[in-house]
């Protein structure tokens, strides 16, 4: 399932502190979760009771992904990560979305470490080599529950076929679903700082064992 992962030279020079992780595993999805729910929820009301909508986005990995967002030109208040997104939307009062298992560990690594995560299903995506460059103008991307999402000058995976992935948002042509059954997560460090990406990776690793059965982990860097 290990694909390379390589970086373009637009967005070495635009965002030079880039590490990222890439972990695929054997998994088990399902529609809900109860206890990962419970676990959801503690982390959401300890949030409340923390932070507000104005210091989320000054939390290191968040403003480090709006500072690359800047550097690619565009503008990270109209176009937010999705860390900083769903963390807003906790703090205004909504319920965190449910999706399925898999998508809502995802979300909760993001929530508790701040780094905007790709969640993919494995083999939906093409080719042996997936690349991280900039989103061109008029560049077609089905967003997921979004439709049509403009991501030029916007950090953009691309498989074999074309952009599946922002921190903004996944494609719908390489969503997890119910029938996923290997998963390839992506995490973004636009801050470079490698302890905080082994906290997430720790954190992913528990939670898809704990709530998806998964086995046969692969983990690899890439970036440096």
């Amino acid at each position: 399932m290990k694909k390379e992962i390589y970086l373009s030279s637009e967005i070495k020079n635009k965002c030079p502190l880039f590490r990222g992780v890439a972990i695929t595993a054997n998994v088990t999805n399902s529609s809900f979760c109860d206890s990962l729910w419970k676990q959801i929820t503690a982390f959401t009301t300890q949030l409340c009771d923390t932070e507000t909508t104005e210091s989320i986005k000054m939390h290191q990995t968040i403003a480090a992904t709006r500072s690359a967002y800047k550097a690619c030109g565009k503008q990270p208040s109209r176009y937010r990560p999705s860390s900083e997104a769903l963390r807003r939307r906790i703090l205004r009062g909504m319920d965190l979305y449910q999706i399925d298992t898999l998508v809502d560990v995802i979300n909760l690594v993001s929530l508790v470490t701040g780094h905007s995560i790709g969640g993919f299903d494995g083999d939906k995506i093409q080719g042996d080599t997936i690349t991280l460059g900039i989103g061109r103008e008029g560049e077609d991307y089905q967003a997921i529950g979004r439709g049509s999402l403009n991501i030029s000058k916007m950090p953009v995976y691309r498989d074999s076929i074309g952009g599946f992935g922002t921190p903004t948002s996944d494609h719908e042509r390489t969503k997890i679903d119910l029938d996923t059954t290997h998963v390839l997560i992506i995490i973004n460090g636009y801050d470079g700082d490698l302890s905080h990406l082994d906290e997430a990776i720790t954190l992913t690793k528990s939670l898809l064992t704990d709530y998806a059965q998964a086995t046969d982990f692969e983990v690899w860097h890439f970036g440096e």
